[in-house]
C-alpha cells in the first residue's frame, strides 16, 4: 500500500491546490517521499487550512517553490515502483482526490486505483470486534475517531503541530500495522506499547 498525506490550502480539491506531499510504501516503510509546492495560479487559501499545516500564504505562493503539477509529477513517478499502490491514510479519499485533481490540471493521467482503505475503519472495526464502544459525536450523530484519537487508540500520542505531511503518513502506516498486525511497523514509534497486547 502507498500511505499517503496531503497537506493544502484548503478542503475542495477542485479550488483549493496540494501544498505538501507525503508518502511511504507500506511494504517497504524506508522508501518515504516528501515534497512541498506551491499553490497553482488561481487557487484559493483556507486560514483554517493554513492554520492546521503551519505554511503561510505567502510559503504556498513562493515562485521559486516547484509547481503543484512538478510535485504530483514526482509523486507519481515515486508510485510506479510501488508493487501496492492502493492508497491507505485516515480520509484517504480527501488525499487521493486532491492527487487526482492536480494530476488532471497538469494534464497527467491518474494511474492509481479509486479503492482506499481508511484507518478510521481499521479502528472502527477493531474496536467493534473488541467489544469497545465506538465514540459518538452526539451532536453530528457521527464517529469522533480522527486521525488523534485512532492513534491514542493505538497507543501513540497525538500528531505534533502543525500538521507535516510526511508525519502523518507516518502516523497512517504506523496505526495501520498495529490494527491489521498487531506490530509496530516504524523505529519512530517502537517505544510506544500497543495497549491491547498487554491487556
Amino acid at each position: 500500500m502507498i500511505i499517503l498525506d496531503i497537506e493544502a490550502s484548503g478542503t475542495e480539491p477542485d479550488i483549493h491546490s496540494i501544498v505538501s506531499i507525503g508518502a511511504l510504501d507500506f511494504a517497504n516503510p524506508d522508501n518515504r517521499f516528501y515534497e512541498e509546492c506551491r499553490i497553482w495560479e488561481g487557487a484559493h487559501i483556507m486560514d483554517g487550512a493554513l492554520e492546521v499545516n503551519g505554511f503561510t500564504a505567502t510559503a504556498i505562493q513562493d515562485d521559486r517553490k516547484q509547481s503543484e503539477a512538478v510535485a504530483v509529477e514526482k509523486f507519481l513517478a515515486w508510485a510506479d515502483g510501488v508493487a501496492d499502490r492502493t492508497i491507505c491514510g485516515q480520509n484517504p479519499s480527501f488525499d487521493r482526490d486532491f492527487a487526482r485533481a492536480a494530476c488532471a490540471r497538469a494534464g497527467l493521467n491518474w494511474p492509481l486505483a479509486y479503492r482506499t482503505v481508511d484507518t478510521h475503519t481499521l479502528c472502527y472495526m477493531h474496536m467493534v470486534k473488541r467489544g469497545y464502544e465506538v465514540p459518538i459525536d452526539k451532536d453530528h450523530k457521527r464517529s469522533m475517531l480522527n486521525l488523534d484519537a485512532v492513534l491514542n487508540y493505538c497507543g501513540i500520542a497525538e500528531e505534533p503541530q502543525p500538521h507535516n505531511a510526511l508525519t502523518g503518513a507516518l502516523c497512517h502506516a504506523e496505526v495501520a500495522s498495529r490494527l491489521l498486525y498487531d506490530q509496530s511497523l516504524l523505529p519512530e514509534f517502537t517505544q510506544q506499547r500497543i495497549p491491547w497486547l498487554s491487556d
